[in-house]
């Protein structure tokens, strides 16, 4: 019987998108090692690598433009407009060099989180298509207005034509896909014990004054780092290789170790709107202190959504480049005791199998 073969098409933003799909393509893996794995994105390999335990194809392809940003959380309208529109004059030429490629290579599925194009380009290779996310990128352009709607109508025409979505939480509507399933959290899972962490990092504060400050691939400009110093009997530890050296800072500095990993070890995330990290942190149980982020519709849908899931506390952006962080002495809110669905990479990954074995 010829071998499965899966094209995983990620959207070209950040790294929650890649990390997520990449959580469902290890699940995959796990249950039904012969299926090969194609994933087509600019990603970093390592990044993949952190998350898919054995071997897959990375193809480093870019099919949608996701937001330009200077850093997670400031955007650049115009250039991504521009690379918008050169992107959608140019969607037949990329659409006719990949269909060879896919074609030649046997795809059977492509399942894509979340670039348009991916629902063009399996219509031309005449595959399947099946999508999974929480938002689509119609959602997030037109309340930009001006040109952007015209973008957004495109985005959600594409998206017309998937044959199935995987509907993460923490999600909005997406009303433009004609078949919807709702599905649990995706995300990974912690890979060490709560005594490995503390020996290896030498952790010696309590839990509750262990903090996990993340701010998605990107990063963060102009973290107000010195507010660490008032809280000498607390560690925070912070994936920022840049960050400066301070006694009760610790930098994570090899590749290996991924945000889920250390969640374990702290009683809080410190972290910016991103629905990878807040569903590996709802998964697990860790209470989320976020910032917000005003103009990007996922982000008031994210920050409402975790309050069902863990205890929380939502900061006002001044609060937290201007403040002195006095947030972290004040109570958490509770969450609202919501069920939390943790099935999402399992379900999405048993049909992608169930579909591949019966196409073969």
């Amino acid at each position: 019987m010829p071998r499965p073969i899966l094209y995983l098409a990620i959207t070209n933003h950040g790294f929650g998108h890649a990390t997520r799909a990449a959580s469902v393509a290890a699940a995959i893996q796990r249950l039904y090692p012969d299926v090969l794995l194609i994933l087509v994105t600019t990603a970093p390999r390592w990044l993949l690598e952190a998350y898919i335990q054995t071997d897959f194809i990375h193809r480093p392809r870019a099919f949608d433009v996701g937001i330009l940003q200077a850093d997670s959380v400031t955007m650049d309208k115009p250039a991504t407009l521009e690379r918008l529109q050169q992107l959608r004059a140019q969607q037949n030429k990329l659409i006719a060099s990949e269909v060879n490629f896919i074609k030649q290579n046997r795809v059977g599925l492509i399942l894509a989180d979340i670039p348009p194009l991916a629902t063009l380009l399996a219509k031309a290779a005449q595959v399947p298509c099946w999508m999974m996310s929480n938002f689509g990128w119609d959602f997030i352009y037109r309340p930009w207005g001006g040109e952007f709607v015209d973008m957004a109508d495109w985005i959600a025409d594409c998206f017309s034509k998937c044959d199935r979505l995987f509907r993460l939480p923490l999600h909005e509507p997406m009303s433009a896909f004609p078949v919807i399933q709702d599905v649990g959290l995706t995300g990974g899972s912690p890979r060490y014990s709560v005594a490995q962490l503390r020996e290896t990092f030498g952790l010696t504060a309590s839990h509750d004054r262990t903090v996990l400050m993340t701010f998605g691939g990107l990063g963060l400009n102009e973290i107000p780092y010195q507010n660490l110093q008032q809280f000498s009997d607390w560690q925070f530890l912070t994936f920022d290789r840049n960050a400066p050296d301070l006694p009760n800072l610790i930098k994570i500095t090899d590749n290996h170790y991924r945000p889920v990993d250390l969640m374990p070890v702290c009683g809080r995330l410190l972290s910016k709107p991103g629905y990878s990290t807040f569903a590996e942190a709802c998964r697990l149980g860790t209470p989320i202190i976020s910032i917000t982020r005003d103009d990007f519709a996922e982000a008031a849908i994210l920050l409402d959504g975790i309050q069902d899931y863990v205890p929380s506390q939502i900061l006002a952006p001044s609060e937290f480049f201007e403040g002195n962080w006095d947030f972290l002495h004040q109570p958490l809110q509770p969450a609202r005791s919501q069920p939390v669905l943790t099935d999402g990479n399992e379900t999405i990954a048993q049909a992608a199998i169930d579909y591949l074995l019966t196409a073969v």
